[in-house]
């Protein structure tokens, strides 16, 4: 098993920058590709970024794109989220997940497809 602790959340004014950070503990990290997904009060959980066990390839929802980067040292264990232009739509709780994988540059953006979640951490943008 692995476990992941999101870090990095906190209220923040339209057009700034917050970066999360979503660390791991339990197995070889980097043999598993993570993503990012976060959920807003009353709507379901939605897919935001998501990276290859490798950090070759990366995919990001179109509503973040250009603004939020999603990166990964696995020899710090630690996958990151760096978040820009923030927007009051970017409000949610934000989670890291993990699926163990094989294949170098595969990502994975379904949630059902992970198997390791995180408790989550509060991003808020308000002014």
């Amino acid at each position: 098993q692995v476990q992941l602790v999101e870090s990095g959340g906190g209220l923040v004014q339209p057009g700034g920058s917050l970066m999360l950070s979503c660390a791991a503990s339990g197995r070889t990290f980097s043999d598993y590709a993570v993503g990012w997904f976060r959920q807003a009060p009353g709507k379901e959980r939605e897919f935001v970024a998501a990276i290859s066990l490798a950090g070759v390839s990366t995919y990001y929802a179109d509503y973040v794109k250009g603004r939020f980067t999603i990166s990964r040292d696995n020899a710090k264990n630690t996958v990151y989220l760096q978040m820009n232009s923030l927007k009051p739509t970017d409000t949610a709780e934000y989670y890291c997940a993990a699926k163990a994988s094989l294949r170098i540059a595969t990502f994975y953006n379904l949630d059902h497809e992970y198997e390791y979640w995180g408790q989550g951490t509060q991003v808020t943008v308000s002014s």
